[in-house]
């Protein structure tokens, strides 16, 4: 049941979302959306070397977007590009594959969105986000 998504977790993790932030001169934005819903996501990254040193963001989404875009945003600071990488795969492998939650403290709260993965039409609007920030670190030279 749908309903089943939206709890109080989720929510909760939705209405803390920061306010829209852009930073004024960002090592690398990426803005990516979502066709089925309509969710948008641009975000902003300054790095210090390979760890993220500042974050800006502006989710125009659903529930779970901005779920998921509040919690990365809560904890992003100081995590390294690797780890950002191995996070959306991890994302993606939980939604789309049967795969476990993201693991370590830093992001045990997306556990709560392991339920999205039942309804594949949400899956989009909830990695928009991680999708946005490896984009960003794609462009820095961090994917290669």
């Amino acid at each position: 049941m749908l309903s089943e998504l939206y709890t109080g977790g989720v929510l909760d993790a939705a209405a803390a979302i920061p306010p829209a932030h852009r930073l004024p001169s960002p090592d690398a934005s990426a803005t990516k959306s979502s066709r089925v819903c309509g969710s948008e996501v641009t975000v902003d990254l300054a790095m210090d070397g390979d760890h993220v040193s500042d974050f800006g963001m502006e989710a125009k989404a659903c529930a779970l977007g901005q779920a998921s875009a509040s919690i990365l945003a809560r904890n992003i600071i100081g995590a390294s590009a690797k780890e950002l990488y191995v996070l959306r795969n991890q994302m993606r492998a939980m939604l789309k594959e049967e795969g476990a939650p993201p693991e370590g403290e830093r992001w045990a709260d997306l556990a709560m969105l392991e339920p999205i993965r039942d309804y594949p039409q949400r899956h989009a609007s909830t990695l928009l986000v991680f999708e946005a920030v490896c984009a960003c670190l794609d462009q820095l030279g961090f994917g290669s």
